[in-house]
């Protein structure tokens, strides 16, 4: 048998996927192969650094349970998350080029936050209940790309608490995140609070890479927003708060210029929805629109 030098690992690999019959799946593993065959020979991997990165992934591993997902953590604090999402939305624009209809909203990531079940809700509910914050109405419309209004789009809204702090971080029950529905002309509202930037979880592996990186582990401001409807395209997105610390350097490379907006601040009285507020509160308007299926 011939030996093997190292230019020839990657492509000896490669041809051990012949007989593969998937073609996508050949497509992919091929490629990771070459880079990553590249990268090791560009920074002339040491056996200790590669066993520390066995290590660290394996402690990656170890860190998620079924509410904590470090890899995803790991994933969005590489950039590799959000390029994802901007690589699908460059898929999606190329295939309505040319098109009618208006730009549809950007996506951003999902986060490691994300707790399916969230409690149903009515419109206009006060999901905040108990919670530290400043109250904020969240409102808007949800339309698809033409603005006709899409009636019982399912959204999902979430964020953490006055502190930084999702519920799954804290506890057993859910705060602070809720599945509401559009009315008949697509119109949304909700009570929470106005959203503070937090640290992503540093208590693992991925927070010491961070340190080791010389890197902040803060996001800025943000309520997440999942939405759904039939015939449409699903949307995770955030909408962040202008005015937020580190929006200029999301640790997690989240940041899209069209999903920061105003949080305006308003006096005691009579908010939109006709909610009378005995103290100060702020409002978040924001329109949604989602791509039609193909």
């Amino acid at each position: 048998m011939a030996q093997l030098e190292t230019s020839d690992f990657a492509q000896a690999v490669i041809d051990r996927m012949a007989d593969c019959q998937d073609a996508r799946f050949q497509e992919v593993m091929t490629a990771l192969v070459q880079h990553l065959h590249a990268f090791a020979k560009q920074v002339d991997l040491q056996p200790d650094e590669w066993m520390n990165a066995i290590q660290f992934l394996t402690a990656v591993g170890q860190k998620c349970d079924e509410r904590r997902q470090e890899f995803i953590l790991l994933s969005d604090t590489l950039g590799l998350s959000m390029l994802v999402v901007a690589l699908d939305q460059a898929r999606g624009a190329k295939a309505l080029a040319g098109k009618p209809g208006d730009k549809p909203t950007e996506a951003t990531v999902q986060g490691p936050f994300f707790w399916p079940g969230a409690p149903q809700v009515e419109l206009g509910a006060d999901i905040a209940e108990g919670q530290h914050g400043d109250p904020t109405l969240y409102h808007g419309k949800v339309t698809d790309t033409f603005g006709k209004p899409i009636a019982n789009c399912v959204m999902d809204v979430w964020s953490g608490d006055h502190d930084g702090l999702y519920d799954m971080q804290k506890g057993d029950s859910m705060a602070l995140r809720a599945q509401l529905r559009t009315d008949q002309d697509g119109n949304y509202r909700f009570w929470s609070i106005r959203p503070t930037f937090y640290p992503v979880p540093v208590d693992g592996p991925v927070g010491q890479m961070l340190d080791r990186m010389g890197r902040h582990p803060n996001r800025p401001g943000h309520m997440h927003m999942m939405l759904q409807a039939p015939g449409h395209e699903r949307l995770v997105t955030h909408i962040f708060v202008k005015d937020s610390p580190y929006i200029e350097s999301d640790a997690v490379f989240g940041v899209r210029n069209s999903l920061v907006i105003d949080f305006p601040k308003h006096a005691p009285g009579k908010a939109p929805d006709g909610r009378t507020m005995s103290k100060p509160y702020y409002t978040a308007h924001y329109d949604f629109r989602l791509v039609p299926s193909a």
